[in-house]
């Protein structure tokens, strides 16, 4: 691999699952976003090198204003950054986008960064009045304008999907000049060369099958950022996992919440129901980090490594998991499989280094 693994980034995704209480009850929404708020400041306090939280519209996530939660986060955190994950951008304004991440960068001192995407569900469309028929145009004309703004000049700027601007300026301005922007690609080509073009970092989402399977994706990457001759930024990928003390607690916590959520999922999308073998399977085989911090942390060294990527993010939440068993497992995310990914690709660099 090429990273320095002590340059590697680690953090940790939610789309604000709702969780249940000790008694098996789901939390009140407002519970919910504290407690995702709690889990960041953990998390911050562990090591945990970034939070993002995702953008959804609908009744089994809490979360809805991702900028708003991590504005929260901001004032008990010192060092942890705090992007979203994504922000669907098809169905927001670029100004107000920029608007917030540049409050939340003022709030937190620089460390808000945002990461850009069309989004894997579609609620947020018809209840913001956008027409699913426009769903890659929106986000093209939209990814464009942001890309003026992060320059943070007065923009002049037309298209067909909202107002046009003249010599706009937009405040407030960041501190630093810059306000830090990913775009979470889930596997399109296309949405792969379109990051390079922008010279835009890129997200994977890897959220099945064996993470090897993206490798084109980091080379075409890589390949279409030297033919635009914009910047090729260390790529990153985030995939679901959890952490517990041994790999037979870890699967008995999850496969419950991790069924019930993938069937509800499912029932909307045409797929089977979902069988504890796959779960299994998808453990062993393909993209889903679960396990102790042994078993969890040699798995992320190997997909680092395969993929040759500069960060990791791990989705955390899936499902109703219990609260108390998330905060331990963002607690063994910090304080044992970070440590021991870093350990492990230390190892292995020094090993080839050797063997060379």
């Amino acid at each position: 691999m090429s990273i320095d693994p002590t340059q590697i980034e680690f953090g940790l995704d939610t789309f604000g699952d709702i969780p249940e209480d000790g008694k098996g009850e789901l939390l009140p929404y407002g519970e919910a976003i504290r407690q995702v708020v709690d889990e960041a400041v953990l998390a911050d306090q562990v090591g945990v090198d970034v939070i993002a939280l995702g953008e959804h519209h609908r009744s089994d996530y809490a979360i809805s204003s991702p900028e708003t939660v991590l504005a929260g986060i901001a004032t008990r955190t010192e060092r942890i950054k705090l992007a979203s994950g994504v922000t669907v951008l098809s169905s927001d304004d670029p100004v107000r986008v920029f608007e917030r991440f540049a409050t939340l960068d003022a709030l937190s001192s620089g460390r808000a960064q945002v990461i850009l995407g069309r989004g894997s569900f579609t609620e947020s469309f018809p209840l913001f009045g956008y027409d699913l028929a426009d769903y890659d145009l929106l986000f093209e004309e939209k990814i464009g304008l942001f890309a003026e703004l992060l320059k943070q000049r007065p923009v002049t700027w037309e298209g067909t999907t909202r107002a046009p601007l003249v010599d706009a300026e937009v405040f407030p301005k960041t501190d630093s000049g810059t306000l830090e922007t990913w775009v979470g690609v889930g596997g399109s080509p296309q949405s792969v060369v379109r990051t390079a073009h922008y010279g835009f970092p890129l997200m994977l989402a890897i959220i099945g099958g064996p993470a090897a399977r993206f490798a084109p994706y980091t080379e075409l990457y890589r390949r279409a950022t030297e033919q635009f001759e914009t910047t090729a930024h260390p790529i990153g990928m985030h995939s679901p996992g959890f952490v517990a003390d041994t790999d037979e607690e870890a699967a008995e916590i999850v496969w419950p919440h991790y069924k019930l959520n993938r069937d509800r999922i499912g029932a909307e999308r045409g797929w089977p129901p979902v069988t504890r073998a796959s779960f299994e399977n998808e453990i062993t085989e393909g993209s889903l980090y679960l396990g102790s911090p042994e078993t969890v942390a040699t798995k992320i060294a190997d997909a680092i490594s395969v993929l040759d990527v500069g960060r990791f993010d791990m989705i955390y939440t899936t499902g109703p998991v219990p609260a108390d068993a998330r905060l331990r497992s963002v607690e063994l995310y910090g304080t044992a499989v970070i440590p021991r990914v870093r350990e492990i690709l230390a190892e292995r660099r020094t090993t080839v280094g050797v063997e060379a």
